[in-house]
């Protein structure tokens, strides 16, 4: 018995270790966008089993996003970053988003003569 419980504590803390390594990881990214951006905030999205998405807008408006393996190492990667949070993508937070015709002609696809996303 004392053997299992050993075993578990030593997987635990391997897990803890990969996520703290990961949550690590993803906020040196986060920094490298914030710099690049003039700044940086961000929404957590859960995305079920997948993970959860950390969407980043940039002060000049440049977004994109990176995928957590758990909502735990998102929130710890953008604690470590030290980044805004926002609780939803509306609003404000939404209005900073600024795309460029590439962005539209994906979005919009075939109705505004863009690119077929076929």
């Amino acid at each position: 018995m004392a053997e299992t419980a050993q075993t578990q504590q030593t997987d635990d803390g391997r897990r803890a270790a990969r996520a703290e390594r990961k949550a690590g990881k993803l906020a040196r990214e986060i920094g490298a966008f914030a710099t690049a951006h003039g700044g940086a905030e961000g929404q957590l999205a859960y995305l079920g089993q997948a993970g959860t998405r950390i969407v980043l807008v940039g002060a000049d408006g440049g977004w994109g996003d990176l995928v957590a393996p758990s909502y735990a190492v998102a929130e710890s990667a953008t604690r470590k970053a030290g980044i805004t949070m926002h609780e939803a993508f509306d609003g404000d937070f939404a209005a900073k988003v600024r795309t460029g015709p590439y962005e539209w002609s994906r979005m919009a696809g075939i109705q505004v003569g863009g690119p077929s996303n076929g």
